[in-house]
């Protein structure tokens, strides 16, 4: 079992770190599933998520796990019983969004994701500051994945890559996606002023449209919005297709993990690869 979490409240880039873990250990040939609480979901018992499903049912981040990992999600109340079922089923290895501080999830491997631009705020826990466990804690994880950071060792970037018509799924290069640069900028997640910022660093000019994280959308929230693009992210993508938005955009990102991470963590977890790593190998070629 690898426990992808953090010590802090609010957004830090685990999912997208979960999905870039998920397609490098399928790609050297293993079994692979993710566990998820489902937050936001209707499911109570442990359950495998159907792609097909929606976000009220599962969860909008399972849902989105399900939808662009290679890897089959499970969610349950009980992130434990979703885990048990994940291993009845042929994993090999399990990947958990989320759980750093459910204790009652077994745990081989664990591995803390962090914004480096927000750090840990403070240093105070909860309600004084961000953290929900102390500092001290970063002692005792195998791995540190530092959002955005710079040091070579712990660094994952996190890239766009192209954005998806949110409808067709036609995907557009970032230099030329036929829209703008004047968007509607729509983000219902723990940072939304991060992917805000990341719109403007590439050029367009938007109009801000922040929701409370895991929001339930609904067709009011994007009346006003009919006068140009509507640009989202992944996660709020998955609880939007069924408005009819016939210009609305969802932009891709990918992380990148550091280099022979993936390598040790195996070690960690007393696993060998069925087959050689492919670099070349995409999400894209995953599903």
């Amino acid at each position: 079992m690898v426990i992808v979490g953090n010590i802090t409240v609010g957004g830090s880039g685990k999912t997208p770190a979960v999905l870039a873990l998920a397609n490098a250990l399928i790609n050297r040939g293993l079994s692979v599933a993710i566990v998820s609480r489902g937050h936001g979901g209707d499911t109570q018992a442990a359950t495998r998520v159907d792609p097909n499903a929606t976000a009220q049912q599962v969860g909008d981040e399972a849902l989105l796990l399900a939808q662009e990992s290679g890897a089959p999600v499970y969610v349950g109340r009980k992130r434990a019983d979703a885990a048990k079922l994940a291993a009845e089923e042929g994993a090999q290895i399990i990947l958990s969004d989320d759980g750093l501080q459910h204790y009652a999830l077994s745990r081989d491997v664990e591995i803390v994701v962090m914004d480096a631009s927000a750090g840990f705020g403070n240093g105070h826990r909860l309600p004084v500051g961000p953290l929900r466990e102390p500092l001290p804690r970063l002692g005792a994880i195998d791995f540190l994945l530092q959002r955005n950071g710079t040091d070579g060792h712990s660094a994952m970037p996190v890239k766009p890559e192209y954005f998806r018509q949110l409808l067709s799924g036609e995907e557009r290069a970032l230099d030329n996606p036929g829209f703008g640069p004047n968007i509607h900028g729509v983000a219902g997640i723990a940072r939304p002023e991060r992917f805000f910022e990341s719109l403007r660093a590439m050029g367009f000019k938007v109009e801000e449209h922040a929701f409370p994280d895991h929001h339930t959308f609904e067709d009011a929230d994007f009346e006003t919005l009919s006068d140009k693009p509507v640009v989202m992210t992944a996660k709020d993508a998955v609880k939007c297709r069924g408005f009819g938005l016939e210009d609305a955009w969802v932009l891709s990102v990918q992380a990148e993990l550091p280099e022979g991470m993936v390598d040790r963590l195996l070690r960690l977890c007393g696993l060998t690869t069925a087959v050689a790593p492919n670099a070349e190998s995409s999400a894209e070629e995953l599903r």
